[in-house]
């Protein structure tokens, strides 16, 4: 996770100090994005996120399982109709991480001829 040339200015407009860096914006351009820490700390939590599910896109992957995308939260696989595929990957994704001793995990899933959100 990295922040294109963040500051701290410490007189804001609000009497606290300003946090921002730069990136795209809503407008569409290039310029100053003001935040704030509950936005890092959603920021730092979803990274954290994406690194377990990719830790377990690895393994799925090493394990043999067709991958065929994934989108925010979910691991998007194909298999055939009578295996027992969805337990083997829901039993996958909440295995523990060796960089997260501790950590909660846990997985849901269902089975489908077409993608759609749950």
């Amino acid at each position: 996770m990295a922040y294109i040339r963040p500051k701290v200015k410490p007189d804001g407009p609000y009497g606290q100090p300003e946090l921002s860096y730069e990136g795209v914006g809503v407008n569409h351009q290039w310029g100053k994005i003001r935040t704030f820490g509950g936005k890092l700390v959603e920021n730092i939590v979803q990274a954290i996120a994406r690194d377990c599910l990719a830790d377990a896109m690895l393994r799925l992957n090493e394990m043999g399982h067709r991958l065929v995308m994934h989108v925010h939260d979910e691991v998007i696989t194909e298999a055939l109709e009578d295996s027992d595929h969805l337990a083997e990957v829901n039993s996958v994704l909440g295995q523990p991480i060796p960089w997260a001793p501790g950590l909660p995990l846990n997985a849901d899933g269902f089975t489908s001829l077409y993608y759609r959100k749950d």
